[in-house]
């Protein structure tokens, strides 16, 4: 597994339609709120911040999990007062899975359903891996 902390990114563009209210700046509260009570169960590696755009704008909030050697996920549509306790079952799973990989129905509540991405983890080849496999 990896070492590097594992990072939840919230979108703090975003608006409701027809608003101007920014939900991101109140789910990163309300998330890193709820991550440091489940300390026990998802551990402490999480960092969660904001981020400018993640061009989900039509589907306020988009929060995106990402973290070293592992795939990373975007979701959309997700309420500061209705989805924390997915995110944080979310972020349980994530961490304990070695690749980041997992299926719809593997996600809990709304989850299962706003998946916007899932982008394999990057592959680096340098020109010495290369020749060491060859």
């Amino acid at each position: 597994m990896s070492v590097d902390p594992h990072r939840i990114f919230v979108c703090t563009s975003c608006r409701y339609s027809g608003s101007n209210c920014r939900p991101g700046f109140e789910l990163i509260s309300k998330l890193q709120d709820a991550l440091k009570l489940a300390v026990p169960v998802v551990g402490e590696e999480f960092e969660v911040s904001g981020i400018a755009c993640m061009a989900g704008c039509s589907r306020p909030c988009t929060v995106a999990f990402r973290a070293s050697e592992k795939a990373t996920y975007l979701f959309g549509d997700i309420d500061p007062d209705e989805d924390i306790d997915d995110l944080v079952a979310f972020a349980h799973q994530y961490r304990q899975l070695e690749d980041g990989w997992c299926s719809s129905g593997q996600r809990s509540g709304k989850l299962k359903r706003s998946a916007l991405a899932r982008i394999p983890a990057a592959m680096i080849v340098t020109e010495a891996s290369e020749a060491a496999v060859s």
